[in-house]
């Protein structure tokens, strides 16, 4: 996978990244960009949350370069599952928001990528267990956590496994409800920083944000690489091209 490191200027000044305001995250007209397919509507680093639940907004088509679901067997590029959680070092909490299999009343959630059909943003809706009632910091399950999504995926032919934790703060009331899952039933073991297997995450690094050339192959580059290869704000000159190479042809 190519990566250039200069680009148009223009191109270059569209990428915020938030050093600063939230350590080591790629920002681009709010999206926050992965090592990954997953790009990140919502919610931003550090937000205050509350509520009856947790919304995470998350394109799953890297803005339309990526297709939807199911894909051929063999696709050179593909996700094969994301999985969320949601764990803090503060309270050893580690909940799950979706491994794939709902459990009894969506106290964990299934398969995102079959959510919301034919479309590239979905919106994963995970109520808030029973430990997490309470307003401001009181509370001993409340605090600073992080929702950490899990991507297991094939980029041109190269399988991958990364993690990408987005910091947020249940700080918001949370009011009690009858229904509310247990945490009991939603926590699994935390394994220590160093227990962490990032070799995959740290080699990829953040992609597909502006100014990143990663090119998703596909089934069509040997007669079509011009178009395969069109990237962020080249794309719309590369369409434009193409189409007056075809009338000229």
């Amino acid at each position: 996978m190519a990566k250039s490191t200069s680009l148009a200027a223009f191109a270059a000044a569209a990428l915020f990244a938030t050093k600063g305001l939230a350590s080591n995250f790629t920002i681009s007209n709010g999206q926050i960009y992965t090592p990954g397919f997953v790009v990140v509507d919502s919610p931003q680093p550090d937000t205050p949350l509350g509520g009856d639940n947790i919304e995470i907004a998350l394109d799953v088509s890297t803005n339309g370069k990526l297709p939807l679901p199911p894909y051929d067997e063999d696709a050179s590029s593909q996700i094969y599952n994301i999985n969320i959680f949601l764990y803090s070092y503060d309270t050893g909490r580690n909940f799950t928001i979706t491994n794939g299999t709902a459990s009894a009343n969506n106290a964990t959630l299934g398969d995102i990528m079959l959510s919301e059909p034919g479309s590239t943003v979905k919106h994963v809706r995970w109520t808030w267990p029973d430990c997490m009632v309470g307003d401001g910091g009181s509370g001993s399950d409340r605090g600073s956590y992080n929702i950490s999504i899990r991507q297991s995926f094939r980029l041109n032919g190269e399988d991958h496994y990364t993690i990408f934790d987005l910091p947020i703060s249940v700080t918001n009331s949370i009011s009690k409800r009858e229904d509310r899952p247990s945490c009991q039933a939603l926590d699994n073991p935390l394994l220590a920083p160093e227990d962490i297997d990032w070799t995959d995450t740290n080699e990829l690094g953040v992609l597909f944000a502006p100014g990143d050339s990663t090119v998703i192959e596909t089934p069509d580059a040997g007669s079509g690489a011009g178009l395969a290869s069109c990237k962020d704000v080249l794309d719309l000159l590369c369409v434009v091209g193409f189409s007056y190479a075809l009338l000229l042809s």
